[in-house]
């Protein structure tokens, strides 16, 4: 999904990024393909705009872009972090509503 001039100032917004600061929005469009590449791998696909999932499905890619770019090494000085518990139930009511692709769909028959 390309990052749109919407997308982007919501995302801005909920990443509480000033749009003058050049680098720190370079740094969010940089991130962003590899947040949504993060969802295609885990087996969630994009949902339609509009759709009830799409919601879930950019915050997601919020809090995946978020987390990037306010830790971007896995330990920040030794200290244990933990993975949010409400992104971990987002994902995973993501990948329980997935739709079934169309060869799933076409192979239950026989």
């Amino acid at each position: 999904m390309a990052l749109t001039d919407e997308r982007l100032d919501r995302l801005l917004r909920y990443c509480e990024v000033d749009p003058a600061d050049e680098h720190r929005v370079t740094k969010i469009r940089d991130l962003y393909p590899g947040a949504v590449a993060y969802l295609e791998g885990a087996g969630i696909s994009e949902p339609e705009e509009g759709s009830l999932r799409r919601e879930s499905y950019d915050l997601c890619v919020n809090a995946l872009v978020l987390d990037s770019l306010d830790l971007p090494e896995l330990s920040v000085g030794g200290t244990l972090l933990t993975e949010n518990p409400m992104f971990r139930r987002r994902l995973n009511q993501l990948k329980f509503s997935e739709p079934a692709s169309r060869s799933d769909a076409g192979s239950a028959g026989g």
